[in-house]
């Protein structure tokens, strides 16, 4: 059994999740690996622990339902081994929001949003209080972008983004590190399984790629990283806007230009 912290990881009989759970095994930690695909789950189990010899535990579920998610809050809760988090699994909805049903949209906010906060609520207390671990959300760069017109999608990944954020904030002075990760367009299932045909897309990054450098973030500990992004400093300029913005508001008094109706 490995020294190093257990790794938990969602999303994790494919794509990205699949993929962190390579790199994570051939870095020497055990794993916990979480999806709906048990079949896929026990053939990537096998294969890791065979090449890694590292120590692979198998949870079948839907995060989408109450029962299965309750099950891995109390993993993450009650095991003392479970030190990083990789909140990956997620979905996506094709079309514009008027022609997505209400149950399908909700059913995305529950597994983008809802699923992914309750873990990493699940797990934070238990890390604050050991003052050591990690918790990798996977965004996406359309949470920056309403003009690419996945509304619900992006609405979803935003709120991984600033929850990330805010709980980097948190639990970075406690010892806790956490990172939102934001790929663009990455070769996943993801896109079948939104009706969206891969071949349609004129770029997209291997998810090699993306996980490799996701991982380079995360040994640099940094708070956001987005890997297609080539200038760092426009993500800097963002954040000095952003502060500067806020820095303009004066909460007690209504501005001047609402002040006389034209």
């Amino acid at each position: 059994m490995s020294t190093r912290p257990t790794v938990l990881i969602t999303g994790a009989s494919t794509g990205i999740g699949a993929v962190y759970a390579e790199r994570f095994a051939q870095r020497g930690h055990d794993l916990v690996l979480v999806a709906r695909d048990q079949a896929r789950l026990d053939a990537l189990a096998a294969r890791l622990r065979s090449e890694h010899d590292v120590a692979v535990d198998v949870i079948p579920a839907d995060l989408t339902q109450p029962g299965d998610l309750t099950t891995l809050e109390t993993r993450l809760r009650d095991d003392a081994r479970i030190g990083i988090l990789v909140n990956n699994a997620g979905a996506a909805l094709s079309g514009h929001f008027v022609e997505q049903s209400t149950d399908k949209v909700a059913q995305l906010v529950a597994l983008n949003t809802t699923a992914l906060v309750r873990l990493a609520s699940a797990i934070a207390p238990r890390l604050a209080k050991a003052g050591d671990g990690a918790i990798i959300n996977i965004g996406s760069v359309v949470g920056l972008a309403p003009e690419f017109g996945m509304t619900v999608y992006g609405a979803t990944k935003a709120f991984v983004l600033f929850l990330s954020q805010g709980l980097s904030l948190e639990l970075s002075p406690q010892g806790v590190y956490v990172q939102a990760v934001l790929p663009a367009a990455t070769r996943t299932e993801i896109w079948d399984r939104s009706g969206v045909d891969i071949n349609t897309l004129s770029e997209i990054m291997e998810v090699g790629d993306l996980v490799d450098a996701a991982l380079v973030g995360f040994d640099r500990r940094e708070p956001v990283t987005i890997p297609p992004l080539h200038e760092a400093q426009r993500w800097d300029d963002l954040q000095t806007a952003r502060q500067g913005l806020l820095g303009q508001i004066r909460q007690s008094a209504v501005a001047q230009r609402y002040q006389t109706p034209e």
